[in-house]
């Protein structure tokens, strides 16, 4: 497993309460020492000061931590002013996305457009210091005009100084391969690591899914939907699908797992027990 990079993404909690609970599941979940925790960042900004907050807690714990950065919503002097911020407290990796805007929203869209000149002026803000993760779509970004207008958007971001990608969520490991394989033949070399997200309530799930166009193969949408209301079988039957899912990437010399733990410890460390990663 040597030179693959695990990592695991949070969201800001919105409570104390909430806070404290991260704070418990953050511990639990270094134990394994990941590369890096990614913490995200709202639509149009929604969860800026949370993010910070989130961000700047981890990192002064000795936590390895990469805050998402988002066009949306966002200017550049505040984009210049967060890269300042992380730079001076020494923060290392971003993962910088396009984002939504919040519904509802109209217009005030902010000064980026799309994530690749987001990336372009991190590079001319702070040249080389950070290592910038950005979006991949193994099942195309659902605003995208055609695969190959998907595809060049993701080529282009590398393009502009990405260093490394981590994909949206998926269930069918061909359409992984075969981004992979279409990256390879623009050129691109990048490293794209898998995003894994558990499945612990079927119910969240699908309605993240829809919204994100990220598929659920018939056969695990309707095997999930027979349980009804039983968690315990709907977590069973997901850990079994989703640990061969990452035993068949990682055979295929994926080059490492995010895992999307939904400010949950527990899911992401049995996969990580399951196959057998270092601890």
């Amino acid at each position: 497993m040597s030179g693959r990079t695990f990592s695991f993404e949070f969201f800001p909690p919105k409570s104390e309460q909430g806070a404290e609970k991260l704070r418990a599941v953050w511990a639990e979940l270094a134990q394994v020492r990941p590369a890096f925790f990614s913490v995200t960042f709202g639509a149009g900004g929604s969860t800026r000061e949370g993010t910070w907050r989130t961000v700047m807690e981890m990192h002064r714990a000795g936590l390895p931590v990469a805050p998402h950065i988002s066009c949306m919503g966002t200017t550049r002097a505040e984009v210049a002013r967060l890269l300042h911020d992380y730079r001076q407290a020494g923060v290392k990796r971003l993962v910088a996305l396009r984002g939504d805007m919040p519904s509802g929203a109209a217009g005030g869209a902010g000064d980026f457009q799309y994530a690749n000149e987001l990336v372009a002026f991190i590079r001319a803000e702070a040249g080389d210091w950070f290592h910038i993760e950005v979006a991949a779509y193994p099942e195309y970004h659902p605003q995208s005009r055609s695969p190959a207008d998907d595809l060049a958007n993701f080529v282009r971001k590398v393009d502009a100084g990405a260093n490394s990608a981590i994909t949206q969520y998926f269930y069918n490991a061909d359409a992984y391969f075969r981004l992979v394989d279409a990256a390879r033949a623009a050129g691109c070399e990048v490293p794209i690591v898998p995003g894994i997200m558990p499945i612990t309530n079927f119910a969240q799930l699908a309605r993240f899914s829809d919204a994100c166009g990220a598929e659920i193969p018939r056969w695990i949408r309707l095997k999930l939907a027979s349980f009804g209301d039983d968690r315990a079988s709907i977590q069973a039957y997901g850990l079994d699908v989703v640990t061969e899912l990452c035993e068949r990437l990682l055979a295929a010399s994926a080059p490492g797992l995010h895992f999307y733990t939904m400010n949950q410890a527990r899911p992401t460390l049995e996969l990580w027990r399951r196959l057998g990663l270092p601890r």
